[in-house]
C-alpha cells in the first residue's frame, strides 16, 4: 500500500528558505576565504621566487593587502591576529620580513613564523605581521636591497636632522654606494611611509625586524628593556645606529624597542629546528620584557617630527632630541663588500 505525505504550502516556503539560506551561507563562506586577485598574484610571483615558500603556502597563510602598496604599484601584505576573547595581551608586536629585497631567508622565516602563529596563537600577544614589506627589491629577476626607486628603506626614516646626517653618511662614510642611497627626503619611499603610518596607528609596544646575513641579534632602544642575551643560535652583538635606520627611528627616536634579528644567510635556510629556537627565545624574551607603562602610547607630534628630520632650526632644541650621539658612524662602509654592512 502506498502512503502519499502531501506538504502544507508553509511547509514548503519554508523549506525553500532553508534551502536559499543554506546556499547564501556556503557562497559568503568561500568568499569570505577565497583570496583577492592582488594577494593571488603576489603569491604567485613570491612562490615562484622563493621555493622555500611556494605558491600554496603563501595562499594558506590568508594575507591581506594594506592600504599601501610599493614603489612599483605591489601589494604590501599582512596578517594580524588580534586578541582573543576573554584574553588581555600583554602587549602588541609589529614584526616585519623583506626590508632589503636580496635578504631572502628573512621573507621565508617570516613565512614560517606565521604558520606558527595561524597553528598556535594563543591571544598572548596582538600581532601584526609583514613579511615581505619590499616585494619591488625581492621579485626583480636579480633581486636588490634597494626598492625600486633605489632606495634603501632601512636608511629612509625621519630621524632627527636626517637630511644633513644621513646625505654626510652616504657621501662621506659609504662613498655614495647605490645600496645605502637614502633617498631624496625622509619617506620619500611608499613602503618606509607604510611602516611609519603602522608604527603610528597600531603603536606597537615592540618592533621586531628579520635581516640577513651576519647572524646576531642587534637591540636599539632608549629606555629600560634589556636586551636578549641570545635568540637560539644568534648571540647579542650591539651595533648602535644608522641616519634613518628603523632601529636609530624606532629604538631611540620614538622609545619602542626594536629587536632586529640578522640570520646567518641570506640565500639559505635555517633548519627547521634552528627557526624554531629563534622563536621559541623570541616569545621568551617579549614576555619578560613587554613595556607596562604604555610608553608607546604617548601622542607625537608628527609633522614638528618631520620638521625636525628635515633640519627645521626655528624649533631649537625644544621637543624631540636625538638620543644617539653616536649618529651610526661605526666604520668604513665604503670599504665593505655588499654582505659586510648590517642592516
Amino acid at each position: 500500500m502506498k502512503i502519499s505525505i502531501t506538504k502544507s504550502p508553509v511547509t514548503l516556503v519554508f523549506t525553500v528558505l532553508g534551502a536559499v539560506l543554506f546556499l547564501q551561507m556556503n557562497i559568503a563562506s568561500a568568499e569570505v576565504s577565497k583570496p583577492t586577485p592582488g594577494v593571488d598574484n603576489e603569491c604567485a610571483r613570491i612562490g615562484k621566487k622563493l621555493s622555500s615558500v611556494g605558491y600554496k603556502e603563501c595562499l594558506d597563510r590568508d594575507l591581506r593587502q594594506s592600504d599601501s602598496v610599493s614603489a612599483q604599484g605591489a601589494p604590501i601584505l599582512v596578517k594580524e591576529y588580534p586578541p582573543l576573547e576573554n584574553r588581555k595581551p600583554m602587549g602588541r608586536v609589529l614584526l616585519v620580513g623583506g626590508i632589503h629585497g636580496d635578504e631572502y631567508s628573512s621573507v621565508s622565516v617570516t613565512f614560517k613564523w606565521l604558520k606558527t602563529l595561524d597553528k598556535y596563537h594563543s591571544g598572548l600577544f596582538h600581532w601584526r605581521i609583514s613579511p615581505l614589506m619590499n616585494p619591488d627589491g625581492l621579485l626583480k629577476r636579480k633581486s636588490t636591497r634597494t626598492n625600486a626607486n633605489g632606495v634603501d628603506l632601512n636608511r629612509n626614516f625621519p630621524t632627527v636632522d636626517w637630511k644633513v646626517k644621513s646625505k654626510y653618511y652616504w657621501e662621506v662614510t659609504t662613498s655614495k654606494n647605490p645600496r645605502r642611497y637614502p633617498g631624496p627626503d625622509p619617506l620619500s619611499e611608499s613602503e618606509s611611509r607604510w611602516l611609519y603610518d603602522e608604527i603610528n596607528t597600531f603603536k606597537p609596544d615592540v618592533i621586531i625586524a628579520v635581516h640577513a646575513p651576519h647572524g646576531i641579534v642587534d637591540f636599539n632602544h632608549n629606555g629600560h628593556a634589556d636586551a636578549p642575551d641570545k635568540l637560539g643560535r644568534l648571540h647579542l652583538n650591539l651595533l648602535g645606529t644608522y641616519p634613518g635606520s628603523l632601529g636609530n627611528f624606532g629604538g631611540m627616536q620614538r622609545g619602542i624597542p626594536v629587536l632586529t634579528i640578522e640570520l646567518r644567510h641570506a640565500g639559505i635556510m635555517p633548519s627547521p629546528g634552528e627557526i624554531n629556537d629563534i622563536w621559541v627565545d623570541m616569545i621568551r624574551w617579549l614576555k619578560q620584557n613587554m613595556p607596562e607603562d604604555g610608553s608607546t602610547d604617548e601622542p607625537v607630534d608628527l609633522e614638528k617630527e618631520l620638521r625636525l628630520a628635515m633640519g627645521d632650526s626655528t624649533l631649537g632644541d625644544q621637543t624631540m632630541v636625538d638620543k644617539n650621539s653616536g649618529d651610526g658612524v661605526l666604520g668604513d662602509e665604503s670599504k665593505a663588500g655588499d654582505n659586510d654592512i648590517l642592516n
